[in-house]
């Protein structure tokens, strides 16, 4: 067994607790911007960062793991990265059917505005006053 990367007592709980902060703050964001069709970039970005993250910290413990580093250090690196890439990964194809929704609704309120003007003046530009 190789010398320990770290003390798995003092610092396994960092890399699970980071991704916890990370991937609620980014729920909160995808929760209320999407439906809104607002920061797409931000939201989808976040997610992306936030998927590569936990592949990283995945790679991270199968590498300790093989390497044979105590249970404290891949396990606390392991199961943040299986449970990112798992929660995270379910939650992308909502997000982006969210954001689709919200294009549409976007598209139907602009036809429908468009709509509208033309029903409410059919002689647009014609002068509305008689020459008598």
């Amino acid at each position: 067994m190789s010398a320990p990367w770290f003390n798995e007592n003092l610092f396994s709980w960092i890399p699970g607790t980071a991704l916890g902060v990370l991937g609620g703050l980014w729920g909160g964001l995808a929760g209320t911007l999407a439906p809104r069709g607002r920061a797409r970039g931000l939201v989808v970005g976040g997610c992306w960062a936030l998927l590569a993250g936990s592949a990283v910290l995945l790679t991270l413990a199968v590498i300790a793991l093989l390497t044979e580093q105590p249970w404290g250090v891949w396990y606390g690196l392991g199961l943040p990265g299986v449970l990112g890439l798992v929660v995270i990964g379910a939650n992308m194809p909502s997000i982006l059917r969210v954001y689709r929704a919200a294009e549409e609704r976007k598209l139907a309120a602009r036809d429908l505005t468009d709509a509208g003007a033309e029903k409410a003046s059919p002689h647009l530009g014609e002068s509305t006053l008689r020459a008598d």
